[in-house]
């Protein structure tokens, strides 16, 4: 392997061109196989980016769930979506593929075709599973500290980093001298 340019191995670096100077430059020549990795990196990013709209949740009502009447219909996702699946706990009704939560979507659908109203519906079912199957919760009763525990914490904590920024920007105060001391001071400084 000589030291000049294009004759190096490949993956080795060529001679440095004075091998007593071990700070000489050395060339190191574009390796073959970062052309084809960076080609397939950009292939699979752009593939990643293509596939994003795949990735979106797609709600899980059946064809057989589905209203005749396209308002009544509207109503059942509305409603639907604020109501919790119990087995998939974060997700609402409309989105899961549970069997629980087919039920409960088929149970708002009969509430409406029966001619309730959605917070009739909405009470009806918080009634026979509770509060934790509404997906955001009231404010009021025992979930009012939860709604009130984040605010109240954000300003605590800014309150707290305000005064700490002020106790450190204050000069701290000198004890004042009593009478003995200043005549002392005043001896001392020659007046």
């Amino acid at each position: 392997m000589t030291g000049e340019r294009g004759s190096a191995a490949f993956g080795q670096l060529p001679p440095a061109a004075n091998s007593s100077d071990s700070m000489a430059p050395r060339r190191i020549r574009h390796c073959a196989v970062a052309r084809p990795f960076a080609s397939a990196l950009i292939r699979a990013a752009a593939a990643a980016v293509l596939s994003m709209p795949c990735a979106l949740p797609v709600p899980a009502v059946e064809p057989h769930e589905i209203l005749d009447d396209p308002v009544l219909e509207s109503r059942a996702r509305e409603i639907s979506r604020n109501l919790r699946c119990l087995v998939c706990r974060n997700e609402n009704i409309d989105s899961s593929n549970a069997e629980l939560a087919a039920d409960l979507r088929l149970l708002v659908r009969e509430r409406l075709t029966a001619g309730d109203g959605d917070e009739e519906i909405l009470e009806y079912v918080t009634d026979r599973y509770g509060e934790y199957v509404l997906l955001y919760p009231r404010p009021r009763g025992a979930n009012l500290l939860l709604w009130a525990a984040g605010p109240i914490v954000l300003l605590a904590g800014a309150a707290f980093l305000v005064r700490r920024q002020l106790r450190r920007a204050a000069p701290k105060d000198q004890e004042s001298l009593d009478g003995e001391e200043k005549r002392r001071v005043a001896e001392l400084i020659g007046d």
